[in-house]
């Protein structure tokens, strides 16, 4: 069972052990480097140089590519950093035991290749292999611009992949890992219970993203990466990006809330209705609900990505010519220091190229399911963590039924019947009364693995409308 605790340090308590976290991330990643063909790994990806040196300077730099690290065979890791950021490591991060630099890269090619910092970078890096003997041996490389990577060859260095093994590094959790990860899910259970209380008619798209930005930045969110809030139309096909749109009454929304706990990640979808559900929006629930417990049923270690995905729903099922197309509406990938990490589960996978999954993995499971009126869908997303015999779930906002948000309260109303001429009741405000009774008992529970498929009858799936 997953454990979450408060967010201080105490002294009463064990909670998160730090030192164990960046200890555990070291020894996993030099093990696989000491039994690869690789003489050294030179880093770029800040998730990456995170879980190496165990150092941060702001979500700011991670797209700016101008800070690296250095792990040779055999040795301890040397970071390089920017500017004062390499003197604040020195005071505060003693596990680096004074191998914490000032370098700079190229600023994104702000500064002109003239100036040659493509080449200082090189040799930094050469000087050290040098030093370990480890020159002639294959230097692998996560990420990197042109001209860094052009003067490593230059330098005479052999660049190779390095990205497989970080990412094959983190693809086990240690024990800290999973708290800090299981935590990063409680904040989003906190997010979706407060824009549940608050959502319905007139409110705005953005107003909800502030809204979660707040309560995850309140609870000690340390990056708020992205808020996919969707509604109406907007649901199909999926944008990708929330809008300032107003959402209306029997509108679908659906959320996907992106944020890093310590730098662990979240990727955590779900749907609301407001006011009232279609019929057409109930089903596609219905169906994504059923997909996804089909999926999660089939988690345990020993199978294989290629066998989850089996639970998906092909491309053209939904209203899509193929796999490419659809990608990511029926999608598993691991989540860590990064939202997208290995296990990759998607049908556009070979089951050839998939991977065996193992105790201590921790992925997200995602479905998506167009309404037949072709401009409604509906998305549920859940992090599992893989157990010794099957998986958790870990995102814990209840998603078996879809929740209608923003009703009215009709304690106030005449309840007397609608009368017609004759005295007896309108038959047709008997029916409306009916229909909508139905839309907000909304329930649904999907059976897993060893469920035949259902049969839904009369609702189609629709391609998305060109409006």
């Amino acid at each position: 069972m997953g454990k979450t605790f408060g967010l201080m340090a105490v002294d009463w308590e064990k909670r998160v052990d730090f030192d164990r976290l960046r200890s555990d991330r070291l020894e996993r990643i030099k093990g696989l480097l000491k039994s690869s063909e690789l003489g050294s790994l030179v880093c770029f990806d800040p998730n990456n140089i995170r879980y190496i040196t165990s150092t941060l300077i702001g979500t700011w730099s991670n797209d700016k590519f101008v800070r690296w690290c250095l792990l040779p065979q055999e040795r301890e890791p040397i970071m390089w950093d920017f500017g004062s950021a390499a003197r604040h490591h020195q005071l505060y991060n003693p596990w680096l035991d004074g191998r914490s630099r000032a370098g700079i890269t190229n600023f994104r090619g702000g500064i002109r290749p003239e100036a040659g910092r493509a080449e200082d970078v090189a040799h930094k890096i050469k000087v050290e292999l040098e030093a370990a003997g480890l020159a002639n041996e294959p230097v692998g490389v996560d990420i990197v611009e042109p001209p860094i990577m052009f003067a490593l060859q230059a330098a005479g260095l052999k660049v190779v992949d390095g990205q497989q093994l970080m990412l094959q590094a983190r693809m086990i959790k240690s024990v800290d890992e999973l708290v800090l990860l299981d935590s990063a899910c409680m904040m989003v259970d906190a997010a979706y219970e407060a824009l549940y209380k608050v959502m319905g008619p007139g409110m705005k798209e953005n107003e909800c993203v502030g809204l979660v930005a707040k309560t995850l930045y309140d609870l000690g969110s340390e990056h708020v990466e992205g808020v996919n809030a969707i509604s109406g139309e907007r649901t199909h096909p999926h944008p990708h990006i929330y809008s300032d749109r107003v959402m209306r009454p029997g509108d679908p929304v659906f959320f996907d809330i992106l944020h890093a706990y310590n730098g662990y990640r979240t990727c955590y979808y779900r749907t609301f209705a407001i006011g009232s559900a279609s019929a057409g929006l109930v089903d596609a629930y219905k169906r994504c609900r059923y997909y996804l417990d089909d999926a999660i049923s089939r988690v345990r270690p020993g199978a294989t990505t290629a066998q989850v995905a089996e639970a998906f729903p092909r491309a053209q099922e939904f209203g899509f010519p193929n796999e490419e197309a659809a990608f990511a509406l029926q999608l598993g990938h691991g989540v860590g220091l990064s939202i997208w990490e290995k296990p990759v589960i998607s049908r556009l996978i070979a089951p050839e190229h998939g991977d065996v999954i193992k105790e201590n993995m921790v992925f997200a499971l995602e479905t998506y399911w167009p309404a037949s009126d072709g401009y409604q869908a509906a998305r549920i997303e859940e992090q599992v963590v893989v157990t010794k015999t099957g998986c958790e779930v870990i995102t814990r906002f209840p998603a078996e039924e879809l929740l209608v948000a923003g009703q009215r309260s009709t304690h106030h109303l005449a309840r007397a019947p609608v009368q017609s001429e004759s005295g007896r009741c309108n038959r047709k405000a008997r029916r409306r009364k009916a229909e909508h009774s139905a839309r907000d008992r909304v329930s649904w529970q999907g059976n897993g693995l060893n469920a035949s498929r259902p049969t839904w009858v009369g609702i189609a799936p629709a391609p998305a409308t060109v409006r």
